[in-house]
């Protein structure tokens, strides 16, 4: 009788855990997307507002005007920083990427004074770009303006059509998390429905019975969700080391938001789970028992 006791209770905690992992590696998945998710507005903003709008000057213009004007941009609500670049320095900075002193040999600087203009996020745009290129054009320093209009286009292309491919992945992981979560809470019930027969046998009623087996599910739920969020710092912890500089998820409001919907998650379709398939088995006929 030990022997069974001991056989017994090691199917009921190798089928446990096998629940906890299946829903872990689940709540995980469904957490990177989620974290993609919220972190695709940031990625979008931070590379929208690294697209520049250089702001070439007359030659004649004079430096004071050219500090007023920079502040008369730096003054307006869709810029979010700006950048003087005297001659001097923009032969420096060409002559790094040519490798070679172009000044020495044409006998010269061509190179005009600027200032780099970087705008706000919801402002980066092709609309916006054309109205402020006519706007600044008109002020009296300005003697051109530059700003690569294709990649503006294919940022906004392609980050829209990274975000839509991100959230038809999400959907699709998140009705994968709930079917197999619900068909691995299934097989764990499915192995206690002569227990449940029994039970009904002596009288029990329907919320007894199915009270151990809620219990069951929401505490599997639970272990599952809180052993995901610690594979999910983890991750995140490497992705920070292996990519450093160009990824950051230090935004504690979007980690929040993510553990707690794995939480949820968890909890919400390990309950909904062992209460229909219990329900399940406290309507069948007994012949359809061994079936």
């Amino acid at each position: 009788m030990q022997v069974k006791d001991n056989t017994i209770r090691r199917r009921l905690t190798t089928s446990y855990f096998t629940s906890v992992v299946s829903i872990t590696l689940v709540l995980f998945l469904l957490g990177i997307a989620g974290i993609l998710i919220l972190n695709a507005r940031k990625l979008s903003n931070y590379v929208k507002e690294n697209i520049g709008i250089s702001v070439y000057l007359k030659d004649d213009a004079r430096e004071v005007d050219i500090f007023s004007l920079q502040k008369m941009l730096d003054a307006k609500k869709c810029v979010k920083e700006t950048r003087y670049i005297t001659r001097e320095k923009a032969a420096e900075e060409y002559q790094k990427e040519l490798g070679e002193d172009f000044v020495e040999f044409l006998g010269y600087n061509p190179l005009p004074s600027s200032i780099d203009v970087k705008l706000h996020a919801e402002y980066a745009n092709p609309d916006s770009f054309a109205i402020l290129q006519k706007d600044w054009l008109a002020y009296p320093q300005v003697a051109d303006i530059s700003y690569q209009k294709d990649l503006i286009y294919a940022v906004n292309l392609n980050i829209n059509k990274i975000s839509m491919s991100i959230l038809i992945l999400s959907i699709l992981l998140f009705i994968i998390a709930v079917t197999l979560i619900s068909n691995t809470i299934r097989l764990t019930v499915y192995s206690k429905r002569f227990i449940i027969r029994t039970m009904q046998l002596v009288g029990a009623h329907h919320r007894l019975i199915r009270r151990p087996f809620l219990i069951r599910g929401v505490s599997q739920g639970l272990v599952a969700a809180l052993f995901a969020i610690v594979l999910l710092i983890a991750a995140i912890y490497i992705i920070e080391k292996q990519l450093e500089g160009l990824f950051s998820f230090q935004d504690l409001q979007i980690l929040g938001i993510v553990f707690g919907l794995i939480l949820i998650t968890g909890l919400l379709i390990a309950w909904i789970s062992t209460y229909f398939s219990v329900n399940k088995y406290l309507r069948m006929k007994t012949d359809n028992l061994y079936t």
